[in-house]
């Protein structure tokens, strides 16, 4: 019978908690202390990029038998959200490569998961993904990128914006219109190397934020690529591509707790510091109560987020809903945060020498990118709880 205490009820395990541990002693040791600098020169994290892949962060999801250390949704979300807190720039590292891989996870043959996931696994390859063009955002079925078939082999051409990581990234997963005539039912999805032929990049974008992460466009010109670097079968690379982002908006809300905890707990440090009027700020009871608003938005925000994870490593039939509504309440929950977290500091929180002003236009993209939160609203209404 329910009731006699002997299930875990809304405890995550000890492994986990193991894990949250170890990933902050490593992101406070060896990410923290470039984060500033990383986005004051808008270059690529590097050295966070070593340290994760020195301790097999860099892509935990990947299934053992890739190579992988086979971690759970939950697990990856905390990896990210850990990283997040000290640098959003380096968590699109594990973000992105589950982004760019999960298509081959959910859809690839094994010949193709064996050949793309294992590099990956290894550290040896980044993976990133190619939905978004510049007439095709929100309205991803719009897109106008081609891969006609020429024998053996597909020859893409086409333009896609906005890709994360782009030019660092070994691996491209593209999608591109395969029939016309079709619209979302005919678009296949491929994987691209960045030494292909005709493949190239456009000049960094000049952000707002997460400045450490390239976002580049992706040229593709009279690419050739085998028919076996198809994902799944043709016609069905939409499908796969919103599959793909059901899992891992759970891991922009991991981002959008991390940042947030970050800015949380900077906020509250300081205040505890600070003196005015002859004693610490922390001690004015306006104060408090921004604090616990903060506190409170973080831990719903959490807790939605973990309970999207869960459902993520089980492919639950709602996770659709509790994916999108993870996504936007986190990353409207960490704008809020960050917002306050600066007014906490007053005129110093408006300052490039202390941290939160860099995590509030960190925050900002989490709101934006894998489907703006309008978007979100839009898949949650179409998705309501039965």
């Amino acid at each position: 019978m329910a009731g006699r205490g002997d299930f875990d009820l809304f405890r995550i395990g000890e492994e986990h908690d193991m894990l949250r541990d170890s990933v902050r002693a490593l992101a406070e040791a060896k990410i923290a202390p470039y984060a500033a600098d990383v986005d004051e020169q808008g270059r690529f994290p590097q050295e966070a990029l070593d340290a994760l892949t020195a301790n097999d962060l860099h892509a935990v999801h990947i299934p053992e038998e890739y190579g992988g250390s086979g971690a759970d949704a939950l697990a990856t979300v905390i990896v990210i959200e850990e990283v997040a807190r000290v640098c959003a720039s380096s968590s699109l590292i594990p973000a992105v490569n589950k982004l760019g891989t999960m298509p081959l996870i959910l859809s690839a043959s094994e010949e193709l998961k064996k050949q793309y996931l294992a590099p990956v696994a290894r550290g040896e390859a980044m993976f990133s993904y190619c939905l978004s063009e510049p007439e095709a955002g929100s309205d991803a079925a719009g897109m106008k990128t081609r891969a006609v078939r020429d024998g053996d082999f597909y020859v893409l051409n086409g333009v896609k914006r906005w890709i994360t990581n782009a030019g660092v990234s070994e691996y491209y997963t593209v999608m591109a219109v395969t029939d016309p005539e079709k619209r979302s039912r005919g678009i296949s999805a491929f994987v691209v190397e960045k030494s292909d032929e005709g493949v190239s990049f456009g000049a960094p974008e000049k952000k707002l934020g997460i400045k450490g992460s390239p976002t580049r466009e992706v040229y593709l010109d009279n690419v050739r690529i085998p028919a076996s670097r198809m994902i799944g079968d043709e016609g069905t690379g939409f499908s796969t591509a919103m599959a793909t982002l059901d899992h891992t908006r759970v891991t922009i809300a991991a981002q959008a707790l991390g940042i947030a905890q970050g800015a949380l707990d900077y906020a509250k440090g300081y205040v505890t510091e600070r003196k005015q009027f002859g004693k610490p700020v922390a001690d004015f009871q306006g104060v408090q109560f921004m604090l616990a608003d903060m506190a409170m938005k973080l831990a719903a925000a959490r807790a939605l987020t973990y309970q999207a994870a869960a459902k993520s490593q089980r492919n639950d039939p709602d996770l659709t809903f509790h994916g999108a509504a993870a996504k936007c309440y986190a990353s409207d929950a960490a704008m809020e945060i960050t917002i306050d977290a600066i007014q906490l500091l007053g005129g110093y929180g408006y300052t490039r020498d202390y941290p939160v002003e860099r995590m509030m236009r960190d925050a900002k993209i989490t709101q934006i990118y894998e489907g703006t939160n309008q978007v979100q609203r839009i898949v949650m209404a179409r998705n309501l709880p039965k």
